[in-house]
């Protein structure tokens, strides 16, 4: 007796989104601080929705603040602790948030 076997071709699995956050700061209240600070926010957000294979996970903001303190910058410390907990994979700012810090982080 013959075996009667169907073949069932794979589906391409989908590969999986990169989670990607934007952090962006300006250092004072100014009416054109303000001004950059929206348009970074913008830029950033069409910058990461014009990638099909990209999921903003959030936009990370600190409004006001100096970037030579970051334990006052909530919006950062909030930043690096979804990183530590796995929920963004890559994040990108218009300005490095430290001296210290590179503009891209990323984890494989």
């Amino acid at each position: 007796m013959a075996a009667n076997v169907t073949y069932i071709p794979p589906k391409a699995a989908k590969p999986e989104a990169l989670r990607v956050a934007a952090y962006c700061r300006v250092s004072s209240d100014s009416s054109d601080q303000l001004h950059s600070y929206a348009t970074q926010i913008k830029a950033y957000t069409e910058q990461i929705g014009a990638h099909t294979d990209w999921e903003l996970v959030d936009v990370y903001a600190d409004e006001g603040l100096t970037g030579t303190r970051m334990d006052k910058r909530e919006d950062f410390q909030r930043l690096l602790a979804d990183c530590r907990k796995g929920k963004v994979r890559s994040s990108s700012n218009p300005s490095p948030a430290s001296p210290e810090t590179p503009r891209t982080v990323s984890q494989p």
